[in-house]
């Protein structure tokens, strides 16, 4: 499978040998539009940027597609990481893979910064050689969870998608709404992938009279329950439509009528502040005019941290040792313009604020891609999964 390269930094006092990433994405697939090309050039742009720092140290940059398979991953992984002296990889947005890459990371004693869902990237299978950067499925679950009760939110029923996954979100959402004073007052499951009629399930949410439906789903399957939740009239004004995971891509090819008044939760938002519009204006231009969502502004979050790391630890010892740049890593805080400050957790996850939008209705948005309406921040200790609650093996207790 060929990969796209190109020498991105280069400076004047050049080092033996330069700083190579590899972004393993989805360029073609369902996740390409929440990763794929985006997820390229928003590496690039934190390579400019950390240029304007060090510009005394190469940084090769390349790139693949995957296509969605853990196999693929992994044998892309092991031929970058051995033949092509990559680094660092970065993205592999499906949680199968990802946990397919983290093991070849760690027997190479390379880095991988993943932009997947699974919170076992984080628990039972973290390793000294891996990062959880822009969300996951527990941030995003309890995010939603803890601001839509305390903003009035308190009974909930949930749409499940019938696979780990979708058994996940429901698990984590129900923990933090039942500790914030809520209830789940039931959760019907469809059957995935055989269906993508939604009418008796969201009949059954609608009758349980539950102030709050979620959507415990992804990708197609979020989608359409939204679509089918618009035209069957349940985003009344009386029931609120939560979505555990949902980006703002999926809301652009919805539209705002079918999107309207959904509750969201994202760590980033293009229009949130300057720097997050600083950094749109600069990716939009390269993507016929799109604007980054989550899991892009985790590639250009964990290669500029990557990087920074890298240089105070010198080339050849963050070469030498992808354990050792990981752990300079965690005792380096982070900043960017795509989250803020924040840091890498003990367990590799990163730390950083979460927030809870609501999608505009059609006359409310001024601009394009102007479609979320803030409402809430939770901080990112509060969001993510407690440290010790991860069983992280390599945590000392």
């Amino acid at each position: 499978m060929a990969a796209s390269a190109a020498t991105l930094v280069t400076g004047r006092a050049r080092a033996a040998q330069p700083i190579k990433i590899g972004v393993l994405t989805d360029l073609a697939g369902p996740y390409a539009d929440d990763s794929g090309k985006g997820s390229v050039v928003m590496a690039k742009l934190a390579i400019e940027d950390f240029r304007k720092m060090n510009a005394g140290l190469d940084v090769e940059l390349i790139s693949a597609d995957f296509s969605d398979k853990p196999d693929v991953a992994a044998n892309l992984a092991a031929q970058w990481y051995d033949r092509e002296g990559v680094d660092l990889i970065i993205d592999v947005p499906v949680s199968s893979a990802a946990l397919a890459v983290a093991n070849v990371a760690k027997q190479k004693d390379k880095v991988a910064i993943f932009n997947a869902g699974s919170s076992a990237l984080t628990g039972a299978h973290c390793t000294p050689n891996t990062a959880h950067w822009a969300f996951d499925t527990y941030g995003l679950a309890s995010t939603t969870g803890r601001a839509v009760v305390e903003a009035g939110g308190k009974t909930w029923f949930f749409i499940q998608a019938n696979y780990a996954f979708g058994a996940s979100l429901v698990e984590d959402a129900s923990s933090v709404i039942e500790a914030s004073g809520g209830k789940v007052l039931g959760t019907v499951k469809y059957p995935f992938p055989e269906t993508s009629d939604y009418a008796s399930f969201l009949l059954q949410a609608q009758s349980s009279g539950a102030e709050v439906i979620g959507f415990a789903s992804a990708g197609a399957d979020s989608s359409n329950l939204i679509k089918q939740s618009s035209e069957f009239g349940l985003a009344n004004g009386k029931v609120k439509l939560a979505a555990l995971l949902c980006f703002i891509p999926q809301i652009h090819a919805l539209g705002l009528q079918a999107s309207k008044g959904l509750l969201v939760s994202e760590a980033f938002y293009w229009d949130l502040n300057d720097g997050t519009r600083a950094l749109a204006e600069r990716y939009a231009p390269q993507v016929g005019g799109a604007k980054p969502c989550t899991i892009q502004a985790g590639c250009y979050s964990g290669v500029l941290h990557y990087l920074k790391a890298a240089a105070a630890l010198g080339v050849d010892n963050a070469k030498k040792s992808g354990a050792a740049v990981v752990a300079k890593m965690k005792e380096m805080p982070t900043d960017d313009l795509a989250f803020g400050k924040g840091r890498l957790r003990e367990d590799g996850r990163k730390i950083h604020d979460m927030y809870l939008f609501e999608v505009k209705a059609p006359e409310e948005s001024k601009k394009p891609w102007d479609y979320y309406r803030y409402l809430k921040t939770v901080s990112g200790e509060k969001a993510f999964r407690p440290l010790a609650a991860g069983k992280c093996p390599i945590v000392k207790a």
